[in-house]
């Protein structure tokens, strides 16, 4: 499980909005801190879920100090700390039967895109889940 900074803030209308430095774009808000804090972490988890099915690299948290030092929030009404569960699911390990020339179209396509085998093999097959 990872840790990840929210920043707090009040919007003109009187509700405590919720950012991430290191997911831009992942905003929420809420009537109440409490409603805000929930809020943020459902959607938080939910990015990181949709970057994940994406193949996206999920960034390393940001230290507290660097981000409440940072220019941009220091008119911030509070900080808030989101666990996000399986920010780096675990990995594992297969072996595969392909033949010689599949293989090397497949690394040929991958290169092309700047991916690595793996990479592209996970990117193929998640593409191909979700058109089913």
């Amino acid at each position: 499980m990872a840790t990840y900074i929210g920043v707090i803030s009040k919007n003109k209308h009187g509700e405590y909005c919720v950012s991430f430095p290191d997911f831009p774009g992942c905003i929420t808000a809420g009537k109440t801190i409490e409603a805000a804090k929930q809020s943020a972490t459902e959607a938080l988890n939910f990015h990181v879920e949709g970057m994940l099915e994406d193949g996206e690299k999920i960034p390393v948290s940001s230290s507290l100090q660097k981000i409440s030092s940072s220019a941009s929030y220091k008119k911030s009404f509070a900080f808030v700390q989101i666990d996000v569960k399986d920010a780096k699911p675990k990995t594992v390990r297969v072996n595969i039967t392909v033949p010689e020339n599949t293989l090397h179209h497949i690394d040929n396509a991958a290169k092309k895109i700047g991916m690595s085998r793996s990479a592209f093999l996970i990117h193929a097959a998640q593409n191909a889940a979700r058109s089913r």
